[in-house]
């Protein structure tokens, strides 16, 4: 089955008085990994958490469609994984705990959990740790897990919110890893950052700064876009203009 397209037409959403988003206008293809970059107060989080459906814009629409059939406000929720910027971990469950109460949230069968979670183990790293309570992983094996149990019920909208923030190099890496590993044409994922470097990791960049999209396509047709050679200086050279 195909993954999941996002379309966002002319959104615009204010918060509290900030306007956090204006007009933007974009398309996220399905099958492919996205990132939307920008530096902080760009209104990632805010586009992110409107893809999600748990912001609704003031003005504009998101429409969802899967192999070009329209979904429902319900479908959309059934096959999209959000992953909050700080993803909200109870302490004192173990990470088996953990990946068990998402399986009796997800409802999933027992066999098709166990098979999933071994392989979401495996892939992570994380299997020696199963019995480790949340509280008392490192940051970056703590986002793992929280990434685990999004990836517990298989999305094919996967929405990332900042995962690498507030972690150590090498986990940034492997966050990434992950992301990869479990991407494909079966699951479109979006993810924000405020990491420059990170943007070279997507097939398709969105650029946002002050709420107003700037630009989307390839890391390099960016690039070329705004005559640049690193992403970050599209953001230097916008804040002198």
């Amino acid at each position: 089955m195909p993954a999941v397209r996002a379309q966002v037409h002319q959104v615009s959403k204010k918060m509290g008085r900030a306007q956090a988003l204006w007009q933007v206008e974009d398309v996220f293809g399905a099958g492919q990994v996205h990132g939307i970059i920008g530096p902080n107060g760009a209104g990632k989080t805010t586009l992110i958490r409107v893809l999600a459906g748990l912001l609704h814009p003031d003005e504009g629409t998101v429409s969802y469609d899967e192999g070009g059939t329209v979904l429902s406000a319900a479908d959309v929720k059934r096959v999209t994984g959000y992953f909050p910027q700080e993803p909200s971990l109870y302490p004192d469950l173990t990470c088996r705990e953990h990946l068990e109460f998402f399986r009796d949230l997800y409802d999933l069968p027992q066999a098709d959990f166990e098979r999933r979670a071994e392989e979401l183990l495996h892939a992570t790293g994380m299997a020696p740790f199963t019995d480790r309570p949340a509280g008392k992983l490192s940051g970056g094996m703590y986002k793992k897990l929280g990434l685990m149990c999004v990836l517990l019920n298989r999305p094919k909208l996967l929405l990332l919110d900042e995962p690498t923030i507030g972690v150590d190099p090498v986990s940034r890496q492997e966050l990434w890893d992950l992301v990869y590993g479990f991407a494909g044409e079966q699951m479109t994922v979006i993810v924000s950052t405020s990491y420059m470097d990170e943007a070279g990791r997507c097939s398709q960049v969105h650029v946002l700064s002050s709420g107003q999209m700037l630009a989307a396509g390839t890391p390099e047709d960016v690039m070329k876009h705004f005559g640049v050679t690193d992403f970050a200086e599209i953001f230097l050279n916008h804040e002198r203009k």
